[in-house]
Parts: structure tokens; sequence; C-alpha cells
């Protein structure tokens, strides 16, 4: 049992972070921009959202190799953001981040997947 919900957790807080960080694209339909460039913003706000989502892929097949990708993410959003010297706002965005990696690394070593 304990095992399930390792496995579930750090998945579930990926997908609620990249979800959380999406709702930060939204803004760009509100201008008065044509749809082109609407969706332009909105593809080029989502970049980061789509980088976490690839980390979260490997993560989910390699989950020792997934946590540490999760937690250089974390570091790299925080030099990216200043998080610690004005900004700490940012903060709330990219600390689920290093959880989740610390729980993907703890998850592969913990419970390693047996080969077949």
């Amino acid at each position: 049992m304990k095992s399930r919900i390792f496995y579930w957790i750090p998945r579930l807080l990926a997908v609620v972070s990249i979800l959380f960080m999406t709702l930060f694209s939204l803004d760009v339909f509100a201008g008065n921009e044509s749809f082109a460039m609407k969706m332009l913003g909105f593809f080029m706000h989502n970049i980061p959202v789509l980088i976490v989502a690839v980390v979260l892929v490997v993560a989910w097949k390699w989950e020792v190799a997934g946590g540490i990708l999760f937690i250089l993410s974390f570091l790299t959003g925080t030099l990216f953001f200043h998080s610690f010297s004005g900004n700490p706002g940012s903060i709330v965005v990219i600390a689920p981040f290093l959880l989740i990696g610390i729980l993907f690394i703890l998850h592969g070593s913990l419970f390693p997947v047996k080969k077949k």
C-alpha cells in the first residue's frame, strides 16, 4: 500500500503543478491582439510548462533520473526568477519541483522496479 501511495503522490503533484503553471498563460487572451498573436503568446507562456511535462514523462519511466531533473528544474527556476533575492512569490510556483524531485528519488530508491 505504501508503495502505491509513494508512486502516485509525486505524479499527481507534478500534474497539479503543471496545471497551475498553465493558468498563468491564460492572461494572453485578454488583450486586443489578433488570434495568431494570442496563440503565439500562449505558446511562449507555455514553453516552461512543456519542459516540465517532458521532465514528468522522463520521471514516470526513470524515477531517479526524473527526480534529479525536477530538482534541477527547481534550481534553474530559483536562478531565473531570483527567488531568494527579491522575488519570494516565485517560490510558490517552483518549490513543488523540489518536493516532487525528492519524492521521485525516494520512491525510486526505496521501491526499486523488479526486472523480469
